[in-house]
């Protein structure tokens, strides 16, 4: 990952947060050439010391790559959006603000009982806030006995882990302000939560 100084993030509670909060993440790996997959992926454990995983469907490309022992990167990103030049005071570059985090892991595949209880800590953790939740054990078990033998579960043992956050540090508080503003005027969500990103970084607000 390109990272310049300014924009490095090495707070390990900072990374396991990033994490716990963007979950849907890219799954790299090297096949026959570079094969991609956007899935969930779960962390457990503390900001010393966690791993992480998730699970694919045995009809992506990616499963007959998928074996104990070989690496992949997972990346996780957080709001992102373009800057214009425009909101400067003065004439300036545009450019693109965002954050994200970056993990390279050695896999190794879960068993079925593994499988099945990470299936119900993926479940709990979103459904937890639904007005009507239906958990795991909600589900008819001949519906579950279907569907497991279709997916393959595996573990992520962190190798490697880089963190940016690039929310314009260095600018002028007129400037930091201007660029907040802007962003908030577009009125979609992923605006909203980098001029929220943004404040914070600048400790102007959450």
């Amino acid at each position: 990952m390109f990272r310049q100084k300014k924009y490095l993030k090495k707070d390990p509670q900072y990374v396991f947060d990033f994490i716990d909060q963007h979950p849907f993440a890219t799954f790299v790996l090297q096949g026959e050439d570079l094969l991609a997959t956007h899935i969930p992926i779960l962390i457990e454990g503390t900001s010393e010391k966690f791993r992480l995983y998730g699970h694919i469907a045995e009809a992506n490309e990616q499963y007959k790559f998928l074996k104990d022992g070989i690496e992949a990167l997972l990346i996780f990103h957080g709001a992102q959006g373009y800057v214009s030049s425009s909101w400067y005071k003065d004439i300036n570059i545009s450019t693109w603000d965002y954050s994200a985090v970056h993990v390279n892991v050695k896999l190794k595949l879960q068993s079925r009982e593994e499988l099945e209880t990470n299936l119900q800590n993926l479940i709990q953790k979103f459904e937890d806030d639904q007005r009507d939740p239906i958990y795991y054990k909600d589900l008819p078990r001949d519906m579950i006995e279907d569907h497991l033998p279709l997916i393959t579960g595996f573990w992520c043992e962190p190798l490697k882990v880089q963190a940016i956050a690039k929310l314009h540090q260095g600018f002028e508080k007129d400037d930091v302000h201007s660029v907040c503003r802007h962003l908030e005027e577009r009125q979609d969500l992923q605006s909203s939560q980098l001029s929220k990103n943004i404040k914070k970084e600048h400790g102007t607000g959450h």
